[in-house]
């Protein structure tokens, strides 16, 4: 985690945020573009190689003088968005899908791959502005700005995804209560790094036991001991990331999205991911589910663009066939979840007990389905048939 290291706190963010309170408002977004460069090739260099960490900036470089060709109606914010899916395919799904439709061992495997910081963040960001620009739905800013806005390095590795619309205003006009902001800023990272060190990195040492040996071995209350306790720990493992996110911006005089909004405490599934990464949810409606035709649609459609945009966010998280999987079943409790609300039996009002009853399903269900996010389908598959104890 780079959020819980000195270099961050003490070469990034502190003297960033200062300098960027004392510079007058023209220098601001060069200060965010020169600390977000050195972020990057800093991390990358540890993470990676210095060749590696210098691709790396040409992709932002790149991206932000293509940026300029985007106009309202313009075809080439389409190209912008293709070469933007293609950057991120290259870079982090290229062995699996070669391994996955050639085979492994095939000739056509990245054998030097490697994956930059936050790829999956920033190029949600490059297609959401390629997309906004087409639309008009943002102006286009000035090249800095929009370097501000892709190298904002709180932001760059764990989001939130950001919106340019949104950041923009407050790149140009950020807030000059720096004592207020400090206060809060800080309070909001401690919290953060409250809940990584003190519950996510203790429940990690439960959850260790996710892998095929201990699954084998495990009674059944354990088994669900150990992927309840993951379920807590990825909880307080991505909502500290957003909360030192989210104060870290605060320091600056910046508002970035909220993230987390108690999602375990949800009546349904559409609620829990409303929610649950909340920046990812908005970022999938608007610009797969609604393109797509959303629910414009026939009924079968309908459930159609639930199922791909949930594969693709599961895919999103990470290049296996058991994030698809993970994806997959959110999909379907989704479609469950829409089948049941337009039901007769929907249109009553719940009594305490049906609301418990609801949130305690929506929570069993989300939880379960943890299963294939932190296995891979294999040991899922002995998760399950050991938990239900039916043959496979």
């Amino acid at each position: 985690m780079i959020f819980n290291t000195f270099e961050y706190f003490f070469w990034f963010l502190i003297p960033s945020a200062i300098l960027f309170r004392l510079l007058p408002a023209p220098y601001k977004p060069g200060v965010c573009v020169a600390f977000g460069v050195a972020f990057f090739v800093y991390f990358s260099w540890v993470d990676l190689n210095g060749i590696a960490a210098a691709a790396c900036i040409l992709i932002f470089l790149w991206e932000s003088i293509f940026s300029r060709l985007y106009r309202p109606g313009s075809r080439w914010c389409l190209v912008g968005v293709v070469q933007a899916v293609l950057i991120l395919v290259l870079f982090k799904y290229w062995n699996f899908l070669a391994n996955l439709f050639v085979g492994p061992g095939n000739s056509f495997t990245w054998k030097n791959a490697f994956l930059p910081l936050g790829i999956s963040f920033f190029t949600f960001e490059f297609i959401h502005y390629a997309m906004d620009r087409r639309q008009g739905k943002t102006e286009q800013g000035t090249f800095f700005e929009y370097l501000a806005f892709i190298l904002f390095f709180p932001t760059m590795v764990a989001g939130p995804i950001k919106r340019f619309q949104d950041f923009l205003p407050k790149l140009r006009k950020p807030s000059l209560d720096a004592a207020t902001d400090w206060r809060v800023g800080i309070t909001r990272i401690l919290c953060g790094l409250v809940k990584k060190f003190a519950i996510a990195d203790f429940l990690t040492s439960v959850t260790v036991h996710l892998n095929k040996g201990d699954v084998e071995a495990a009674p059944k209350w354990l088994l669900l001991l150990w992927l309840f306790a993951y379920g807590l720990k990825i909880y307080f493992d991505f909502s500290a990331y957003s909360d030192i996110a989210i104060g870290s911006a605060r320091l600056f005089g910046l508002v970035v999205p909220e993230n987390f909004d108690w999602p375990y405490f949800r009546r349904n599934i559409a609620e829990f991911w409303k929610h649950w990464h909340i920046s990812l949810y908005r970022w999938l409606v608007d610009y797969l589910f609604i393109p797509m035709g959303g629910s414009r649609v026939v009924v079968p459609l309908i459930y159609r663009n639930i199922l791909l945009t949930m594969l693709l966010s599961g895919l999103w998280h990470g290049a296996g066939l058991n994030f698809l999987v993970w994806g997959l079943w959110h999909g379907i409790l989704l479609v469950i979840h829409r089948f049941w609300s337009k039901s007769r039996w929907a249109k009553t009002t719940p009594n305490r007990f049906g609301i418990v009853w609801r949130t305690l399903l929506t929570y069993v269900s989300v939880n379960l389905g943890w299963a294939f996010f932190c296995m891979d389908i294999s040991t899922a598959l002995l998760f399950f048939r050991k938990l239900f104890s039916f043959p496979l």
